[in-house]
Order: structure tokens, then C-alpha cells, then sequence
């Protein structure tokens, strides 16, 4: 249970975060540009297990008190933003331009224009490579184990101290995040298929 709260939350900071980061890519002015590349950058570089530890660590460095859990969320969070925000961005400027123009010219503000127009198909273009994002997270998730989250894997450290079986419980770990993929991925597939924009596909492949 806990790798599954750990994964449907860093999921959410990434897809919350990274969406905003994108849209400040996209449509910021300078400042706002720099910084979403600069925060894209620097979480992209750092290994995750650094970040970890840094948010770790660093949160009683600064004088703040928080859990491990809490450290992993905000670490991985953050990270995964980084890179939906890539995801997302993209999908952003497949978009025509024209489109924004339409929407400009029958009234609507920008804000709503993103809202209303460009948003909702950016999203269901994102699905495919936001799928392997999934993928990586659940996998991520293992990581928290270095600061003293009980997750999978730290369970199944418990669980071999008292068995002695490591072989058995390593595949057993390795099963289970094998069907959490798999499992995600399928259904994100069958998503994006019920969610594809009809005509898309050949309009991009004939472009």
C-alpha cells in the first residue's frame, strides 16, 4: 500500500507541477522561461538518490522536521515534474498556433484559451510518453527505501531477516512491480485509445 501512495502521489506533484512548467516554457515571458528551464534543468540532472537525500536531510538542516515519506514524495515529486513538464511541453507546441488565434479572435482571454483549447488536447496527446513516466515512478518508488521508507523493498527486507528466503522474496518484489506496470500501462492504453483526438494521427503524419 505504501508503494502505491507513494506512486499516485508523485504522480500528481509531477503532473501538477510539470504542467505549470510547461506552460510557463510555452507561453512565459523571459523570467518565467528561465526559471521553468532552470528547475527543469536542475532536477533532471541531480540523481534521484541524491535528491533524496538532500530533501532528506536538508529539511532538518534548514530547521524544518519532516517524515521520510513526506522527503520521498517532495524528492521524487519534483523530479518527475521535471520530467512531465518535457512531456507536456511538447504536446503544447504540437498544437497549431492557429488555434490560440481562433480563440483570441472569438474573445476569449489567453488564460482561456489554454484552459478551454490547447490544455484539453495537450493532455490526451501526453498519454503515450506519459505512460513510460508511470513506468519509471512506480519503479522510483524503491528508492525511498534509502531513507527508511517501508515500502516494497524494505518490507521485503523484514520479511527475509525472519525467512531467510532472499531469492524467493526478491522475486516476489520483482513480480509485483512487474503487474503494477504492466497493469498501469494497459490501462493508460486502453485510455488513450477511448481519450486519441480522431484525425490527429494522419493530420501529424502527412505534416
Amino acid at each position: 500500500m505504501v508503494t502505491l501512495e507513494l506512486t499516485f502521489l508523485l504522480l500528481v506533484v509531477g503532473l501538477a507541477v510539470g504542467i505549470l512548467l510547461a506552460l510557463g516554457q510555452v507561453y512565459g515571458g523571459k523570467g518565467l522561461v528561465l526559471l521553468s528551464s532552470t528547475y527543469e534543468q536542475i532536477f533532471r540532472s541531480i540523481p534521484a538518490l541524491v535528491l533524496l537525500f538532500l530533501f532528506f536531510f536538508g529539511s532538518s538542516f534548514v530547521g524544518l522536521n519532516i517524515s521520510a515519506f513526506l522527503s520521498a514524495v517532495l524528492a521524487l515529486g519534483f523530479r518527475s515534474s521535471a520530467y512531465q513538464s518535457q512531456i507536456f511541453r511538447g504536446a503544447i507546441q504540437s498544437i497549431s498556433q492557429g488555434q490560440m488565434i481562433a480563440a483570441r479572435s472569438l474573445g476569449m482571454s489567453k488564460f482561456q484559451a489554454i484552459r478551454h483549447i490547447i490544455l484539453p488536447q495537450a493532455l490526451r496527446l501526453s498519454l503515450p510518453p506519459w505512460s513510460n513516466e508511470y513506468s519509471s515512478v512506480v519503479k522510483d518508488t524503491s528508492l525511498a527505501y534509502a531513507v527508511g521508507v517501508i515500502e516494497l523493498v524494505r518490507e521485503g527486507r523484514y520479511i527475509i531477516v525472519r525467512t531467510f528466503e532472499p531469492m524467493i522474496i526478491y522475486i516476489t518484489i520483482a513480480v509485483i512491480y512487474f503487474i503494477l506496470t504492466y497493469a498501469g500501462n494497459r490501462s493508460l492504453g486502453y485510455l488513450e485509445e477511448k481519450l486519441k483526438i480522431p484525425g490527429f494521427e494522419t493530420k501529424s503524419r502527412k505534416e
